[in-house]
């Protein structure tokens, strides 16, 4: 039982540290990264709370192909 607590313990933590890391990458690219993604998204802070959600959850996506935008110098 207690192998049990402790296996659903580390579980959440992992969710925990995964959503932090989301939250952080998240309020980056909302603040800086979207608008050299998107033109339309200048400016629109009702399209950012929008896709929030889904940054959160998919930041390793988001990141990877943020820092390869960058790298790259070009438009996606």
């Amino acid at each position: 039982m207690a192998g049990a607590i402790a296996g659903a313990e580390a579980i959440l933590d992992c969710a925990r540290i995964y959503v932090a890391a989301g939250c952080v990458v998240a309020a980056l690219f909302l603040v800086f990264g979207v608008g050299r993604v998107c033109d339309e998204a200048r400016g629109s802070w009702l399209f950012r709370l929008v896709i929030l959600p889904g940054v959160v959850g998919l930041w390793p996506v988001v990141l990877y192909r943020w820092l390869q935008l960058e790298l790259k110098g070009g438009r996606p």
